[in-house]
């Protein structure tokens, strides 16, 4: 059975054996607090995939926090864990599946679409009885023991220029999927200018969970992300964040809904206030509004 948006611990157990599982823990305050979670417990085979060193590439002058790897790199680093063609991948992590969000992500973009986020992530895992195990992996793998084929998505990505014009368009939808406060330039813990993209709405990834941390159900889901699209088609929506993470929250939910297609602007906020030139806005929505 191939697993392409969630999957469930029971599930887990069961394709363990043969799938390749991504350790995606990682502490924006403390980049190297993930792996070191890592270190002292992982689901057992686990390997583990940094944010910053193996899910992003290095930050530059115009980029956001997170940039996009290139695919050569990104493609080299999964085969180096031993994903080939028809390997399943499962990733997981300790927030809420936000940063597993963007593993799985990456391997669709990179046209791999036998990817899935553990629901509930390592507390779920460990909460079930699950074993773990520590250290570094004892097992080594073979080099190019796999083919991985690399079948690049581009249309699935949008860029700061593009995402300017399609403000312009009432057909296209823009949403931000950081937290209220954020979104409304009242907090801003990360970038050096707070506030939003003009036009753009709010959906904290968040709100695809229920009060334990797990998906709500994909009819729930459906239900919230058509309310929220407000008639568009899915692939009308650009997904964004503070750097291209938490974004792909959203984009899974959407999936998982039924709803595939939206687009990821990659460089989210930290990418949009490198240029002074592009528009701000701040406060909360007006009354009558979508948040």
């Amino acid at each position: 059975m191939t697993f392409t948006t969630l999957i469930g611990v029971a599930s887990l157990r069961e394709v363990r054996g043969e799938s390749v599982v991504l350790d995606c823990r990682f502490d924006l305050a403390q980049p190297g607090a993930g792996r070191q979670s890592y270190l002292a417990a992982h689901i057992p085979g686990a390997r583990y995939a940094d944010l910053n060193g193996d899910l992003a590439s290095p930050v530059t002058a115009d980029s956001g926090r997170h940039p996009l790897p290139s695919p050569a790199a990104l493609t080299q680093f999964f085969v180096s864990l031993g994903i080939g063609d028809e390997t399943q991948v499962v990733a997981y992590d300790d927030a809420n599946g936000s940063l597993a969000a963007r593993a799985w992500w990456l391997l669709n973009w990179l046209g791999h679409p036998r990817v899935a986020v553990l629901d509930g992530g390592f507390k779920a895992w460990v909460a079930s009885g699950g074993a773990v195990e520590s250290g570094e992996p004892t097992t080594q793998l073979a080099p190019g023991a796999k083919r991985f084929t690399a079948r690049l998505r581009p249309e699935t990505v949008m860029t700061a220029a593009e995402v300017l014009r399609a403000l312009q368009d009432p057909n296209r939808l823009l949403v931000d999927a950081r937290a209220p406060e954020r979104f409304a330039g009242s907090v801003e813990p990360l970038d050096p200018v707070a506030g939003h993209v003009p036009g753009a709405v709010n959906h904290p990834f968040t709100s695809n969970l229920n009060s334990e941390a797990r998906f709500l159900p994909a009819a729930e889901l459906r239900r919230l992300w058509l309310a929220r699209l407000a008639g568009r088609a899915p692939h009308n929506m650009i997904a964004m964040c503070g750097s291209g993470v938490t974004a792909c929250h959203n984009l899974l939910a959407m999936s998982l809904a039924g709803l595939p297609g939206a687009k990821l602007y990659a460089g989210s906020w930290s990418e949009w206030i490198r240029d002074p030139g592009r528009p701000v806005a701040r406060g909360a929505p007006a009354a009558g509004e979508p948040a």
